[in-house]
């Protein structure tokens, strides 16, 4: 259900409201009933669902079950913004569903928006995000976050990073991991053939031979040619202030961005709506929808559920997909 003082119980029930959502899977919500329940009345939205206790959680037959974290003390009313209370119930939510993924008890995972903030608060300072969570949780070293959207599909060389700090991460090996991760997400998730992936410089002008810096020659291309060298069609890096128009226009299936704004930028400029996180590299599917908590039009009734919307959409045809 992501932070509770967040718009998670408001896109959720929006989202799950739409009977053609409703009817493509059994769905599982690690939260709090009473939140949703009460969410759904303020919007005038049917929302009928089943209680449970999570530690009873198991393949159900009803479409929609609440596993309900009543040991989590929650005033009765939520205020808005970061808060250690926020941290420990999204962080149990995301504990609860990623144990029962890798149990087998569900066959993806939806991860509503939470608060680094209210992380941070509730002492998990080791956890930048979710994917350094589910990386984490389930013993994976080699993770990457993709954004999928109907224009342009983007995937990370560097995630939480501060841009200063890049430069200190800044490897072949993380260039490379995410061309083989998206190489093989295209293949098998989304079904192209040969994909035709580019790589963004990290410099302007893809570093003019080195006057606006090395990474390109030092770090990038050798990545490249790694991933070249191993039968994935990949070339650049191109200049970032033309390459994602290329992309839109068709001539790429995928572009490598090398830090969180180069690629989220474009990806919330041209698909705001429609944009999905997707987590490569898991032996479980994770999806979320590109937007954070929104704390400012918590209760107003002015979440939009669309990316929320696609987020379940996505999950559920992988899941289709991995059981075919």
């Amino acid at each position: 259900m992501g932070d509770p003082c967040g718009i998670g119980a408001e896109v959720i029930v929006k989202a799950l409201a739409d009977p053609g959502v409703r009817a493509r899977a059994t769905y599982v919500i690690f939260g709090f009933s009473e939140q949703l329940a009460y969410t759904a009345d303020q919007l005038e939205l049917e929302f009928r669902f089943y209680r449970d206790q999570p530690d009873n959680l198991r393949r159900y037959g009803m479409d929609l079950v609440v596993l309900d974290h009543d040991e989590i003390a929650v005033p009765a009313t939520m205020v808005p913004g970061p808060s250690r209370l926020g941290g420990e119930a999204s962080m149990a939510f995301c504990e609860g569903a990623i144990a029962a993924a890798a149990k087998g008890l569900v066959d993806a995972i939806v991860t509503a928006p939470i608060s680094k903030s209210s992380w941070q608060l509730a002492g998990y300072v080791k956890y930048p995000g979710q994917t350094e969570l589910l990386a984490k949780s389930l013993n994976v070293k080699d993770v990457a976050m993709m954004f999928v959207s109907p224009p342009l599909k983007v995937v990370l060389a560097t995630t939480h990073l501060a841009l200063l700090d890049i430069r200190n991460h800044f490897t072949i090996g993380c260039v490379f991991n995410p061309i083989d991760l998206a190489d093989q997400a295209l293949r098998n998730w989304f079904g192209i053939a040969k994909p035709r992936i580019a790589v963004a410089a990290l410099n302007p002008h893809a570093g003019e031979d080195g006057k606006f810096g090395d990474e390109e020659n030092r770090i990038i291309a050798p990545a490249i040619l790694l991933a070249g060298e191993t039968g994935i069609n990949v070339t650049g890096p191109y200049p970032a202030d033309t390459l994602f128009a290329r992309a839109v226009k068709g001539e790429f299936d995928c572009v490598i961005a090398m830090y969180h704004d180069q690629a989220l930028i474009p990806i919330k400029l041209l698909a705001w709506k429609d944009a999905v996180n997707v987590t490569l590299g898991l032996p479980i599917i994770r999806t979320s929808p590109d937007h954070g908590t929104a704390f400012d039009i918590v209760g107003k009734n002015l979440a939009d559920p669309s990316s929320m919307i696609a987020a379940i959409n996505l999950a559920v045809d992988l899941a289709i997909k991995r059981r075919a």
